[in-house]
């Protein structure tokens, strides 16, 4: 048992820093390879996308490929988690994207640890990231309670991917990714000032996601039971 608990802890390390690796090292090649910031958003946008497919579907049989505070919250508050096994995440999910941040700067020839100047404080950006958030959460709580976590490779990259270009925070809608992103002061990176509210953003829209998809299922519960 303590075996299994330390491989699904591992899991979450290693897939949230190849996460923001991911994140971090492509917003460096995209703004690299072209000053056009929508040509580099476009890339961040294909290869972080394309990233979290292959992870979900590597790690989702191991640790449930979480990769995020917001999402682990919700499965503790939904009792899929033990409170000791979701703080467990928490901190290999905050200490892996730090780590991918880090070795995103270093393959790009930057000093590993670095502090973004690139403040995001607008009041806009926050509702983006609520809706990102809560998005993100709906999709993987109406997938779960319905018994298809298999499709969630498909159904949160192609969310993430889409969310990147319609909300005006560029979907976070992580808090370790969050985090891990004030220590690169590339194109990905966001300035300390700005974690916390984006945090509390993200985990706002994780709260408002469980309960609206908890009303469907409830809903389509009691009409499944009213037709029977």
């Amino acid at each position: 048992m303590r075996s299994q608990t330390t491989v699904k802890i591992l899991g979450e390390f290693l897939g949230t820093a190849v996460l923001v690796a991911t994140v971090v090292g492509s917003g460096i090649m995209g703004t690299t390879l072209s000053s056009d910031l929508g040509v580099a958003l476009l890339i961040n946008t294909i290869s972080t996308v394309l990233a979290l497919g292959v992870l979900i579907f590597l790690f989702l049989p191991i640790s449930g490929a979480q990769f995020n505070p917001a999402v682990t919250m919700i499965m503790a508050l939904r009792k899929d988690l033990s409170p000791q096994l979701a703080s467990a995440y928490f901190f290999a999910q905050i200490f892996g994207g730090i780590s991918g941040a880090a070795l995103g700067n270093i393959m790009f020839g930057e000093a590993a640890l670095q502090i973004s100047q690139n403040a995001r404080d607008s009041f806009g950006l926050l509702v983006g990231e609520v809706v990102a958030t809560a998005g993100l959460i709906f999709i993987i709580v109406l997938t779960v309670m319905r018994g298809q976590a298999e499709k969630l490779s498909i159904l949160v990259p192609a969310w993430i991917g889409a969310a990147y270009f319609f909300t005006s925070s560029t979907s976070f809608a992580n808090p370790a990714v969050t985090i891990a992103r004030m220590f690169t002061d590339s194109f990905s990176g966001i300035s300390p000032s700005s974690v916390l509210p984006f945090v509390v953003a993200q985990l706002l829209g994780a709260l408002v996601g469980w309960v609206i998809a908890t009303y469907f299922i409830t809903l389509n519960t009691q009409k499944e039971t009213h037709n029977v």
